[in-house]
């Protein structure tokens, strides 16, 4: 009889990252050592900035650019279309400019053609572009699967001048994402559970996802003061670093737990599917810090993050015009689900302890929002 093999704990994270002003003009110097021949696969949005910036940076290094535009939806017909134009381009490296889902096509063509990929997230609202993972929907939005990635992006470059021009929501959101790393982290850590590559959390993850929740600690007041007025500074570089780099590592490294799950039960409430998803993984939070019987002190510390980052704190704020009791026990069904990562829990937890929390959890958002 053959022993069976304990997973093993990991450590994954995109090759180089970097964050600084003005750096999409710079593409050149983050294209040259992967390839000569450029794919750059980008929003509508960013289309002129692509146009006017970067092709003109790689002519100018003596490299070739071709943009196209993101057909908004991260579907299969997209990836495969964007795979075609690759081949007819020769080209020899793909770069994704844009939001999660134009990045998530960016990887999926990069990975199907074994070329390297260089991605520049203009919205700072998941820690999406650091992962090894990619998000397939239908031609409709419909969610479909998700496709593992062997590794995760070759570099990944944080251009503060243009996530500082996005929407303050959007950072907001971000902010919530990564809010809930370190406690996710440390609960899968406890309980020994899988982290988003499916092996065991380390300790590294578990550090890193730690010191994504001081940098937002510290942080949070004087970078939402720089990206209202659309500035650059130290406090807002740090938060940049924390919710797409630390954020992205620590989750994948570390795993996830109750704040997620709880997210993605709140997808079938109606009042809600105009929320962000850092919005909801806040709520998510709330419910987690109940179910833990967390101190006083991470309450406090937790609830001040989110009314600096003017995040929504409880289910009113966010968007609940009815509560219905049958409809948010679907949500804690669905979050206590097999294969989602409430498992990942030190404890053993039913729908109903979930059910509870929840409504535990808007009472006292409510209580401490006065």
């Amino acid at each position: 009889m053959i022993k069976e093999t304990k997973l093993p704990r990991t450590v994954t994270s995109p090759k180089k990252f970097f964050i600084g002003t003005g750096m999409l003009s710079k593409i050149d110097s983050f294209v040259k050592d992967f390839g000569d021949k450029a794919l750059v696969i980008t929003d509508e949005f960013m289309l002129p900035g692509v146009r006017e910036q970067a092709l003109p940076a790689l002519q100018a290094a003596g490299l070739q650019g071709t943009a196209e535009k993101f057909n908004y939806e991260c579907c299969r017909r997209e990836i495969d279309r964007q795979q075609a134009l690759a081949r007819q381009l020769q080209a020899n490296v793909i770069v994704g400019v844009g939001g999660g889902k134009t990045l998530d096509t960016a990887k999926a063509v990069a990975y199907y053609l074994k070329m390297p990929v260089v991605l520049f997230p203009t919205i700072a609202s998941t820690d999406a572009p650091c992962t090894a993972l990619a998000v397939i929907y239908t031609e409709s939005g419909e969610f479909e699967e998700y496709l593992y990635l062997p590794q995760n992006p070759d570099v990944v470059v944080a251009d503060t001048s243009v996530i500082t021009a996005a929407p303050v929501r959007f950072f907001s959101a971000g902010v919530g994402d990564a809010l809930a790393t370190y406690f996710e982290a440390r609960a899968c850590y406890a309980a020994d559970g899988l982290n988003l590559v499916l092996h065991k959390p380390s300790r590294t993850g578990l550090g890193l996802a730690e010191l994504c929740y001081r940098l937002i600690s510290e942080n949070i007041d004087a970078a939402m003061a720089a990206v209202t007025h659309h500035l650059t500074t130290p406090a807002l570089e740090q938060i940049i670093e924390a919710t797409i780099y630390l954020s992205g590592v620590g989750a994948e490294s570390g795993g996830l737990a109750a704040a997620h799950a709880v997210s993605n039960g709140m997808s079938v409430v109606a009042d809600l599917h105009k929320a962000q998803h850092g919005e909801k993984v806040v709520f998510g939070l709330l419910t987690q810090l109940v179910l833990e019987n967390a101190p006083q002190q991470e309450w406090q510390n937790v609830v001040r993050i989110i009314k600096a980052a003017n995040l929504p704190l409880t289910l009113q704020d966010m968007g609940l015009k009815t509560f219905s009791e049958a409809e948010w026990r679907e949500v804690a069904r669905i979050a206590c689900a097999p294969g989602d990562t409430m498992n990942n829990m030190p404890m053993e937890l039913t729908a109903d302890d979930v059910y509870n929390a929840m409504l535990a959890a808007d009472a006292i958002a409510h209580r401490m929002k006065a």
